[in-house]
C-alpha cells in the first residue's frame, strides 16, 4: 500500500520539524532557484520564483517563492523588513493564477511549522486551483 500523497506530506512535515534545520541552511528550493535541479518554472522575476509542484494536490498546483529567504523559514518568523516580499508573493499568485486562466477562483496556502504541514523551511505560497475546493480544508 503507497500511503497517501497527504500522508507523505505530513510526514515530511513531522520529520522536517524533529530535526529542524538552521535558518540559513539550504533547502531544495535554494537549489531550484539555482538551477541545479530542475523545475517547471512558470514565471520569475528579480524577487520571486513560481513553479509546479512535483505531487500536485490539485489540477492547478503551483509553489511561489521568494529567491532570497532573509530568515524567512515560514510566516511565522516573518518581521516588518519581510511586508514587501510577502506582498510581492501574493500579487504574484494573483498574477500566476490569471497566466493559469484560474478565472473562476483559486487558493492560496502557506503551511507554517509541523502542525501546518510545513516540510520545506523557506517560505512558501502554494497557488491551488482547476477544480472545486472544499471547507474547511484539512
Amino acid at each position: 500500500l503507497n500511503p497517501s500523497p497527504m500522508a507523505s506530506e505530513k510526514e515530511a512535515a513531522i520529520a522536517a520539524a524533529v530535526s529542524p534545520p538552521p535558518a540559513d541552511a539550504p533547502t531544495i528550493f535554494d537549489k531550484i532557484i539555482k538551477k541545479e535541479i530542475p523545475a517547471n518554472i512558470v514565471y520569475e522575476d528579480d524577487k520571486v520564483l513560481a513553479f509546479r509542484d512535483i505531487n500536485p494536490q490539485a489540477p492547478t498546483h503551483i509553489l511561489i517563492i521568494p529567491k532570497v529567504k532573509d530568515g524567512l523559514t515560514g510566516l511565522s518568523k516573518a518581521e516588518e523588513r519581510h511586508i514587501d516580499i510577502l506582498g510581492r508573493l501574493l500579487y504574484t499568485a494573483k498574477l500566476v493564477a490569471k497566466q493559469e486562466g484560474l478565472d473562476d477562483g483559486f487558493r492560496i496556502v502557506i503551511n507554517d511549522g509541523p502542525n501546518g504541514c510545513q516540510s520545506v523551511y523557506h517560505i512558501h505560497v502554494h497557488l491551488l486551483g482547476g477544480r472545486q475546493m472544499n471547507w474547511p480544508p484539512g
